[in-house]
Order: C-alpha cells, then structure tokens, then sequence
C-alpha cells in the first residue's frame, strides 16, 4: 500500500523533522536499501527486529525497512532502564536490533545482529522494492505492556489486523495527500503506530515531534501553526498541556483523544477548537483502536462509539453470555 503511494507521488514530502525530510520516493528506496541489510542478517517472515532510534527521519526509515524486510519491529524507547530494554529483548527472542552508535554501549550483551544506521555500508545496497512472502498472518509488530502482574509482556500483532485497523481509520477520518500529521508519541507506545503508517497509506506527511517538543505545550503550539498540521492524536494529558500553553485551537484540525478516558470537561474545551475531536478506545491486544466516537457535543457524555472495520463488541456476563439492554457486563 505505501508503495502504490510511492508510485502516485513520488516527489511529495512523506516525513520531516528538525529541518530535514523525505520525499516518498526517497523513504522507499533508503527502506529498500535498509531492508535488504537485515535480509541479509537473517531478517525474514516473523523475524523480529528491535529499533532503538532517537525520533528522526531516519527511525522511519527503520520501520519501514523492517516491514519490507518481512519482520515484525519491536519499538524500544531509548529512554527505558537499560535493564527492561534487556528484558525485553531477551524475552522476545529478536534476532536482530535495529540502532544508532550511540546506544550501541546499550546493547553490550544483545547475541544477536546489530546494524547501526549510523554505518553507510548498507546504503550500498539495490534501491528497488523488494518481493517477500508474506501473508495477512505473519507479523507487523512486537509492543510490551506492562501487564495486569506489573510484568512486560509482548503483544504480537499480526499484518492483517495492523492493515484492518489503519484502513477503517482512513475511512472515518477522511486523511488525503493534503494532511500534515503531527506525531507526539513514543513508537513504544501502540497508538503511534497511527502516526507512522496511516499518513503513508494517503499521501499525507508526517511531521515528527522531538520528544522535548512533545513535553512542551508552548513548542507544541508552535509547531502546529508553524507546520500547518491538520491532524493530531494525543492523550489527555497532553492536549492539557496544549491548552495550558493557550492553545486557541484550529478550524481545520482534525483531533483525536486516546490512551486513557476523555473527561468530559476536556471534552468540552476542545470540541468548540476544532473541525472534529474524536475519542478512540482500545488495548494493544486488539491492534491500537477497538471503538471510536466523533464527539459531536462537547457537554454530552464521552461515549467509546462503534467497533472498527470487520470486528464485533459484545457486553457479556460472567458465563460469558450476552446481557440484556442496559445491563452492565464485560466488554469483549
């Protein structure tokens, strides 16, 4: 999909951060160079590969690259003790770690294939798209929660689902060639996978957020004026922080409030801000989004709206049987 894109717009910005960018045409072939490195490290169907990158052009590159490759990626945030980084690749069994020579100290006892995308040797590699088989059933990606125990526990979340989810939110949200979407989230967190792909599947450019940039409500402000940014997906806490900065808001603006419960008061201080706001539920086992709800009236309740594309909700009791209208149960 990203490379039929490719092909309609070649010379369109896909990803820009800190003053650099990358055309489509340009992301695809650094991706096919990249990918055809891990291929040669052993990368294939199902093969995981960690990515530990500061936010960059180049982190895109990576996931991309993995993608192509064949593999599934497990987003790692340079940011974690170093001691749940290698727990987290111990327990995954990745094969291979995607990285940047400054967190190569990092990966000191990793047995596994280290490719830095600070060595150029890679960028000697084919330009041209690649051919790999792989199937709706093979894997996109690896994301740790910490689990009901308190204990990191990898979500695998296969191609399909990934593909199913972004696909749904390209028809309720209506994103085209001309959306700007401004990224903000750590790719360890599931909802960024969002921010990465959907943009690419339309045409749209992904702005990244510098992770002191996503902290700051006055750079924030800032960048969605300056970058024009149309689109933009946060929790509660940051679009606070927008607001706390005096965010006056932007008519064209689609926005999304997700990761944890919307309050109703906040609902009621962006809805008037905005073209649209929409509230998006969902755990990481069910790939990012289950339910999603266009706030129409910021003074009403929040609800969590309708199922995604191709999947069902039930409200089921404790034999797991469906409860009348009205009737309080467990939502699968």
């Amino acid at each position: 999909l990203i490379e039929a894109q490719v092909e309609r717009a070649p010379n369109a910005i896909a990803v820009s951060f800190g003053g650099q960018s990358l055309t489509y045409s340009e992301l695809n072939a650094s991706a096919n160079q990249l990918a055809r490195e891990l291929q040669a490290r052993g990368v294939g169907p199902d093969g995981i590969v960690a990515i530990l990158v500061e936010r960059s052009v180049e982190m895109m590159v990576g996931l991309l690259a993995i993608v192509k490759a064949g593999g599934a990626y497990l987003p790692l945030d340079p940011f974690l003790p170093p001691e749940r980084l290698r727990t987290m690749l111990d327990d995954s069994g990745a094969r291979a770690v995607l990285t940047q020579d400054a967190f190569k100290a990092t990966l000191s006892t990793f047995g596994g294939a280290v490719c830095s995308l600070d060595d150029p040797t890679w960028r000697s590699q084919s330009r041209a798209n690649l051919d790999v088989a792989v199937t709706p059933e093979h894997l996109a990606y690896v994301l740790y929660t910490s689990g009901s125990t308190g204990k990191p526990k990898g979500v695998e979340v296969p191609r399909g689902a990934l593909t199913n989810l972004l696909w749904s939110m390209r028809e309720w949200l209506g994103l085209g060639p001309q959306d700007r979407l401004l990224a903000v989230t750590t790719i360890a967190f599931d909802i960024a996978g969002v921010d990465m792909w959907l943009p690419l599947l339309v045409g749209a450019r992904v702005v990244i957020a510098s992770r002191e940039e996503s902290f700051n409500g006055d750079r924030l402000r800032e960048q969605i004026t300056q970058e024009g940014i149309t689109f933009m997906q946060a929790t509660p806490v940051t679009w606070r922080l927008l607001l706390a900065a005096g965010w006056q808001g932007k008519a064209d603006m689609q926005v999304v409030c997700t990761g944890e419960a919307m309050p109703r008061e906040l609902a009621g201080a962006l809805a008037p801000l905005v073209q649209q706001l929409w509230n998006l539920y969902g755990p990481t086992e069910t790939t990012i989004w289950s339910t999603g709800y266009l706030v129409r009236d910021g003074n009403a309740p929040v609800l969590i709206g309708r199922p995604v594309a191709n999947t069902k909700c039930y409200v089921l009791d404790a034999n797991r049987q469906e409860v009348p209208i009205g009737v309080v149960g467990e939502l699968y």
